[in-house]
């Protein structure tokens, strides 16, 4: 993802002059063609997340179209002010990139874990947040956030996600995967992956899934959650981000809204410890959003689902 990034906002800003790139001293391997074919659009600002946020205001103001990137608790948590302050409140139109989604630094720990990103951004006037769940997504969101009026935030994996996405990508609609009659898995970010193989193992057992990638979380597609309410029996949302504050809770906050009682199963991370360090699977697993763990608690959910339908 992060790669199909980078790659697409070098062939935008070249056709782009207003397009600047500030990093707080990242994207190394990443960045260096962009840096070698358009220096006079690209500003290393240091490990000074706060200044580089308000660098990236002064240039919106003045007519530029800034990008500000960074791991994500960096990008994020560390400028909550400036980015609420400076740019949200502005309505100025700053791509906001955060890379490293989930447990995608696994083995860095704590500090580079990234779980309460989407549940505090949510929270910014203005901001549409934009999560791709694999590297076509990203690419054409990349392009599209470019586009639009007013900041967005980008939420990136890291590398290496496989590619799942056949149909054309558009901000605001969920991303149709596969269909299936029995219930959603709404996914979003960089754990499409593990969306994917718990549909392929609930097959077996005869349960169908449709598998929707739902790479913009503000705007939601509600259009397609009601359409789902009225076919299928459940719907579950698997996401690498704490329970509270992400796609689950938009769906659960959509439901209480609209006082609409239907099954919903929230997959996410419930309890957290810092002790736990490893590979992204790894760290998945010892916080319950590992395929087989996922796929035993639908099966129970369903039967249950099925026998009083």
């Amino acid at each position: 993802m992060r790669n199909a990034f980078a790659d697409v906002l070098r062939e935008e800003a070249k056709k782009d002059p207003s397009i600047m790139l500030l990093t707080g001293d990242l994207g190394y391997s990443v960045f260096e063609r962009f840096q070698e074919e358009l220096p006079n659009q690209y500003l290393n600002c240091g490990i000074m997340e706060q200044s580089m946020t308000g660098i990236a205001a002064g240039l919106a103001f003045e007519g530029y179209r800034p990008v500000i990137y960074s791991i994500i608790p960096f990008i994020t948590m560390r400028n909550i002010e400036q980015l609420r302050n400076d740019i949200c409140y502005h309505n100025l139109p700053v791509l906001i990139v955060g890379v490293g989604a989930g447990f995608s630094y696994g083995p860095y720990g704590y500090s580079h874990h990234s779980l309460e990103d989407i549940g505090m951004m949510r929270l910014l006037p203005n901001l549409a947040i934009l999560a791709p769940g694999d590297p076509v997504e990203a690419r054409e969101l990349t392009r599209q956030a470019l586009r639009r009026f007013g900041p967005v935030y980008l939420r990136l994996g890291k590398k290496g996600e496989p590619t799942y996405t056949t149909r054309p990508v558009e901000l605001g609609k969920g991303n149709i995967l596969q269909d299936g009659d029995d219930i959603a898995i709404f996914s979003t970010s960089s754990i499409l992956e593990v969306a994917i193989e718990v549909a392929r193992r609930l097959a077996d057992d005869h349960i169908y899934a449709m598998v929707v990638s739902m790479h913009t979380l503000v705007p939601f597609d509600t259009n397609l959650l009601e359409e789902v309410v009225k076919t299928k029996k459940m719907i579950v949302t698997i996401e690498e981000h704490a329970i509270n504050g992400g796609l689950g809770t938009i769906v659960a906050e959509y439901f209480a809204d609209h006082q609409i009682a239907f099954p919903l199963y929230r997959v996410g991370v419930r309890s957290y410890s810092s002790h736990i360090v490893g590979t992204q699977s790894y760290v998945r697993k010892a916080h319950g959003v590992s395929p087989a763990l996922i796929v035993e608690e639908i099966r129970n959910r369903y039967a249950r689902v099925s026998s009083s339908s």
